[in-house]
């Protein structure tokens, strides 16, 4: 398995996104005025989500219902709310955060990284692993029922300092921007099929897709080294954490997925959302929900550890494993 994991994690490290990570990581630990504006960065995103959504409701039509989308569904949601618990009972004990910052933290660690999918999802299709294209709407299924979790540790409903339950909240959680994109254009998808997707190949796959993907890691990877670079407020245990809890987090859904009986591809993108944490969808509920969470520990470990850990070693490692687990 160690041979297994190496060989995976040296393709992952020289795959052009990963390089282009790193590439925008170096510029911005050393302050180099490398960026890309804003709203570039927002219309990237927003495409990933349209073509992550919309392909995955295509491969979803010509596979119908099926009972791997049950189960990887179902658990993705129930992972998605009780992961939060977990997590938050860890960064009290362990990392010692206090009681609101380790909700909105646990939070972060329940939900998921979309751009994290997207990048799973490219390194399987580049060594020949294949997936299910229901696995885009398991990534749609676990965004919000860790932000519902978040709620319920502090006690949203009114009886907990600095927690806030209010209309506008649920309407950040039902109605985001980057949520509402990513089912809306799965069920198009859905709905297409192959006649849509052949209309919108060219726009939604291939070359583009890859391109986009690496201008989006770029910033990504200019953005976790500056948070990383300015952040005070964090300690070794907090680092730990971050790196520790995917590969559990991982192993936890490797585990139901040998039970669920998924294939080799499916399992391994299971892990890869278990492991992940948000830093786009989360952060913005949470700024309503818990104003009074400190910012600069949930976003410095989400972004700027967790998500580069995932990306250049999390994706092959979680590969080798599943191949192990599964035969």
């Amino acid at each position: 398995m160690i041979e297994a994991a190496w060989s995976a994690a040296s393709a992952n490290l020289l795959a052009p996104a990963i390089l282009f990570f790193v590439l925008g990581a170096f510029a911005g630990w050393f302050r180099s005025d490398l960026s890309i504006p804003d709203q570039v960065a927002k219309t990237l995103a927003l495409y990933l989500m349209l073509a992550i959504g919309f392909k995955g409701g295509v491969e979803a039509n010509a596979s119908g219902l099926s009972a791997e989308l049950l189960a990887a569904g179902g658990f993705g949601v129930v992972f998605s709310f009780a992961a939060p618990f977990a997590a938050y009972a860890a960064l009290r004990a362990f990392c010692r955060i206090e009681r609101i910052t380790a909700a909105a933290t646990a939070a972060h660690y329940g939900s998921v990284s979309v751009v994290t999918f997207a990048a799973g999802s490219e390194y399987l299709r580049s060594i020949g692993v294949e997936f299910s294209g229901h696995m885009a709407a398991v990534l749609a299924l676990m965004e919000t029922p860790a932000i519902l979790a978040a709620l319920v540790i502090v006690g949203a409903r009114g009886r907990a300092p600095g927690a806030r339950f209010q209309p506008a909240l649920w309407r950040e959680v039902l109605l985001n921007g980057a949520a509402l994109l990513l089912v809306g254009a799965f069920i198009i998808g859905l709905i297409t099929g192959e006649r849509g997707y052949a209309r919108l190949e060219g726009f939604v796959g291939g070359a583009l897709f890859q391109g986009v993907l690496c201008l989006f890691l770029l910033d990504m990877g200019v953005i976790a080294a500056r948070r990383l670079a300015e952040t005070r407020t964090l300690r070794v245990t907090h680092v730990v954490f971050a790196v520790t809890w995917p590969m559990l987090s991982a192993g936890a859904a490797l585990i139901a997925a040998k039970i669920m009986g998924l294939s080799l591809g499916d399992a391994t993108l299971l892990a890869v959302l278990a492991a992940s944490a948000s830093y786009i969808a989360v952060p913005a509920a949470m700024r309503m929900a818990l104003p009074s969470a400190d910012a600069g520990v949930y976003l410095p470990m989400s972004l700027a550890m967790t998500f580069p850990f995932n990306l250049v070693v999390g994706i092959p490692l979680y590969l080798a494993v599943a191949q192990w687990m599964l035969g």
